[in-house]
């Protein structure tokens, strides 16, 4: 009967989404003209009217049409001790790194718990070690010729099949931007509780659909080494700060002897890890080859060179220069004795935990994101130094005080929200 049920929804779920569709809510307002002509004479500013309304609605502007309900029960009974995380794929592994950070301590706490993730990340296979499964579906810009209508509606189904499946008793989405059809699966979802992980609060005025916050339980913003000051959205769901995330524990780092064999590297050597994302290395005016070819000019540095699993392989020929492409690349910092980062929110709470000291590129053009005020919390600890117009020459003279810090104590015992949220999501879960 519960098969016979869920079948049926979902056709009246599709017969829902297509009454629902622009199209055909614009053609039913012509029609209704047709057969009321007293109507027509009005459509020069009813029409008009109802497509700015629906391009609100696909902006996100304005709310759309309330998602299907089966009845007063809800659409699905949870069967318990089970968590659906969503971690959408943004231009790095901020959130993907964020829900397998809390997911694996999750599974270490409670081996029984049954955690899906559901993802539009392709790197499904550094899932694996931890026993966990997901359902795939590749953005937008993958498919040929497909609207973003059409993308929404294939998530709304594919993510209706995953609830159905396993029946989550929560849901955990992790993105700056929610979709529509993930918002239109979630709704009416009465047994499951729905929360939402945001860097950063909700600004007025931003590009996020209107309705969305609605649609959760709760809001978890990780903390920042700055805070925010930003206004933001009033809303009234329950608000949960935590420390800010790192994958790894300090116990999980390999040692400094297993690191450097493992990346064919002198034990003697100095070795600075240097993780930019931006900048062509062939490029000599670039940042990047501008850092390597100041930091080579010591014969006793070796440099270690991160590439991203999601990003292009980097083609080049220098000498002392090992690339790294693994995930996640912390797991390497004890063989390494300073680094070069860009001043992103995982990469520098993953050398202030570490103890690593680091010469930071901030980038300052990244909006809400303050890359300056957060590096800059790092020369006020002793362990960063800060550069932010970038030359040949200032350079050179940042990558040798760089090198001098080296040797200085700066491991920090900092609380992982990672540990927070797991122990919590399980203690809500079990009860």
């Amino acid at each position: 009967m519960k098969g016979e049920e869920t079948r049926i929804f979902r056709l009246r779920s599709e017969i829902h989404r297509l009454r629902t569709s622009p199209s055909l809510r614009l053609g039913s307002h012509i029609t209704r003209a047709i057969r009321k002509p007293w109507r027509a004479p009005f459509l020069i500013i009813t029409l008009p009217w109802m497509m700015l309304m629906i391009g609100f609605e696909l902006l996100g502007w304005r709310a759309q049409p309330a998602a299907l309900q089966m009845n007063s029960s809800g659409r699905l009974v949870s069967k318990g001790k089970c968590i659906v995380m969503f971690p959408t794929n943004g231009v790095g592994f901020g959130h993907f790194t964020r829900m397998l950070a809390v997911a694996k301590r999750m599974k270490k706490l409670d081996s029984e718990l049954d955690i899906i993730f559901f993802t539009t990340m392709p790197t499904l296979h550094l899932l694996k070690p931890y026993g966990i499964p997901a359902h795939h579906i590749a953005g937008p810009k993958y498919f040929k010729d497909m609207s973003s209508e059409e993308w929404n509606s294939l998530l709304e189904k594919e993510l209706n099949i995953c609830f159905e499946t396993h029946r989550p008793s929560m849901f955990v989405f992790d993105g700056a931007f929610p979709y529509r059809g993930m918002l239109r699966a979630i709704q009416g979802e009465k047994s499951i509780k729905k929360l939402w992980m945001r860097r950063g609060t909700f600004r007025k005025g931003s590009s996020i659909p209107v309705d969305s916050i609605q649609h959760f339980d709760t809001v978890i913003h990780p903390e920042d080494s700055v805070v925010a000051k930003t206004e933001h959205t009033e809303h009234n769901l329950e608000v949960i700060t935590c420390p800010p995330i790192v994958m790894l524990d300090q116990e999980e780092l390999l040692s400094k002897e297993k690191a450097r064999s493992r990346l064919g590297l002198p034990q003697d050597a100095t070795v600075v890890y240097v993780q930019l994302g931006a900048g062509e290395i062939n490029d000599i005016e670039s940042e990047i080859r501008l850092t390597l070819e100041a930091l080579l000019e010591n014969p006793d540095v070796y440099v270690v060179l991160g590439e991203s699993l999601i990003g292009e392989r980097i083609h080049f020929e220098l000498p002392r220069v090992q690339i790294l492409r693994d995930y996640p690349n912390s797991m390497y910092f004890r063989g390494f004795d300073a680094t070069v980062q860009a001043g992103g929110y995982n990469s520098f709470h993953e050398t202030r935990t570490f103890g690593l000291p680091t010469l930071f590129y901030p980038n300052m053009k990244t909006g809400m994101d303050d890359q300056l005020a957060r590096c800059k919390v790092a020369e006020e600890e002793g362990w960063g130094i800060v550069l932010e117009a970038r030359s040949a020459s200032n350079i050179q003279k940042s990558c040798l005080q760089m090198i001098e810090l080296i040797g200085s104590e700066n491991i920090h015992n900092y609380e992982n929200g990672a540990h927070t949220l797991a122990t919590k999501w399980i203690q809500e879960i079990s009860s």
